[in-house]
């Protein structure tokens, strides 16, 4: 066991403390999946109303706004580093919202969160390219579980899975998300950034990333966004719990978890969606779909039980 895991289970710490094998970063995974199950169709309603970079824009400058208290941790002597790490993911993370809200606004909401959560197959691939670690076996056979019951939760049967220019930027964010886990994890170790400022930081750089994209782009033209109350509680709902918390917890958890248990447990994200689709938006979701549910759910459990430890030599 090295330093970092001897501090991840310190008293008082988060997530030192673990109910068969649930720890408090995985609940807020677990959270977060659930909040942005909710999100394709708040995302879908306001792109509707205003173009996808500008969107972007808005979103991630109300974000930075808020958590500017959460910049005072930046202002001391390795303010450099923690520019040039937030920088690094917070460019990564443009990339992937460009895909994503690009991708939700081309393909139906059910195809969205299928593809995206697809993220959990990647993840223990490009965590053995970047990090260098093989998982252990059951991880590949979680993450093929999960990539299938996400198949079946999107279509009431596998003939009704179509690819498009939607799904394949959704593909594109989801291998993104990937890299996004492992490159947060390798990157943990070379600041002293809290998660809230790291996010502070990465919000600042998409929303000035997506604006002067936008303006290119569009030759200068710029749209006042609309005044309608819908779209402004929408608003509301992605920076505040889509955003500030999701990135917290996220930014949080993946320096305390393997990139392929926090994937794994994001991947359940297509089953607060479905939920949230059915009961808040009278959506109809068949057997089929359902059984997809619960192998993702029985993906993420299996991944987050104690791991037996094999005495024998290998």
């Amino acid at each position: 066991m090295d330093s970092k895991q001897v501090q991840d289970i310190a008293p008082g710490a988060w997530g030192s403390r673990k109910w068969g094998g649930i720890g408090a970063a995985e609940v807020m995974l677990l959270l977060v999946a659930a909040v942005w199950g909710g999100s394709y169709a708040v995302a879908k309603q306001a792109t509707q109303q205003l173009p996808v970079l500008e969107f972007i824009a808005l979103r991630f400058g109300l974000t930075f706004v808020v958590l500017l208290p959460a910049l005072k941790p930046l202002f001391n002597a390795q303010w450099r580093q923690g520019l040039a790490v937030g920088g690094l993911l917070g460019a990564n993370l443009l990339a992937i919202f460009v895909c994503e809200t690009f991708g939700v606004s081309l393909t139906t909401a059910s195809n969205a969160a299928f593809l995206i959560s697809l993220c959990v197959a990647f993840t223990p691939f490009v965590e053995w390219w970047l990090l260098g670690q093989r998982p252990v076996q059951r991880i590949f056979w979680a993450a093929g579980l999960s990539a299938v019951g996400a198949a079946m939760l999107s279509a009431t049967s596998p003939a009704d899975i179509a690819v498009g220019w939607g799904d394949a930027l959704m593909v594109l964010a989801a291998f993104l998300r990937a890299v996004m886990v492992c490159m947060t994890r390798r990157l943990a170790g070379r600041h002293t950034m809290p998660a809230l400022t790291l996010t502070a930081v990465q919000s600042g750089v998409m929303a000035l990333g997506a604006m002067a994209i936008s303006l290119v782009a569009s030759n200068g033209a710029w749209h006042m966004p609309p005044a309608t109350a819908s779209f402004w509680w929408g608003m509301a709902y992605l920076v505040l719990l889509c955003t500030v918390f999701a990135f917290f917890a996220q930014n949080h958890a993946a320096s305390r978890s393997s990139p392929s248990r926090v994937s794994l447990l994001m991947g359940s994200e297509p089953v607060f969606g479905a939920l949230i689709a059915v009961y808040g938006f009278g959506e109809t979701v068949g057997a089929w779909g359902w059984a997809g549910g619960l192998l993702i759910v029985a993906a993420a459990w299996w991944v987050t039980m104690p791991q037996r430890i094999d005495a024998r030599p290998s």
